[in-house]
């Protein structure tokens, strides 16, 4: 059975830092909207409290939940150990968006490496802190980082992945605002 914690313990920070990927999951209040799941990668996630997360929010094809967190505040972020013990935490809370330019999203990049695309930091407050046991979570070795985002990112600028932003990120698949 799983366990609810009060806060991002020590043991579960530690945790946090082994991990190589998470999922990120938001929806719409529209229940004909769609539920989207995203996996993230890379050096982006960080723990900023007892009960604060971040993650960098790279560029990418939809702004599905940017969209969603401008709508309703809710996310879910997963996270699964794919090696080691089996253990999976789910962090329920409320996201903000802070988009690249923001003073907000100034104050918080010195938490982060430089990686070229970002577009946001998503920073959540924690709600609900739970585990469950990850039995039948397949064991998987970690190869290394892909590196085609950054080199996607590297080879438009600046200036070409704010137009890429501006043609493809400014509205969800359900219609709703996205990047600004």
């Amino acid at each position: 059975m799983g366990k609810e914690y009060a806060e991002l313990e020590p043991a579960i920070r530690e945790w946090i830092s082994q991990q190589k990927i998470f999922f990120v999951s938001t929806a719409p209040v529209s229940p004909d909207g769609l539920v989207n799941c995203s996996p993230k990668g890379m050096d982006t996630f960080r723990v900023l409290g007892p009960r604060t997360l971040a993650y960098l929010d790279l560029t990418g094809s939809g702004v599905e939940t940017i969209a969603h967190l401008r709508e309703n505040g809710r996310i879910t972020i997963m996270m699964c150990a794919f090696d080691g013990p089996p253990k999976i935490f789910r962090f329920y809370g409320r996201g903000e968006v802070f988009e690249k330019g923001s003073d907000r999203y100034g104050e918080l990049i010195s938490e982060f490496i430089g990686l070229p695309g970002v577009r946001s930091i998503i920073h959540i407050d924690v709600d609900r802190i739970i585990d469950s046991c990850g039995y039948s979570i397949p064991l998987y070795d970690h190869r290394g980082e892909r590196d085609v985002l950054s080199k996607w990112a590297e080879k438009k600028g600046e200036e070409g992945v704010q137009r890429y932003q501006q043609e493809n990120n400014r509205v969800s698949l359900d219609g709703l605002d996205g990047l600004h």
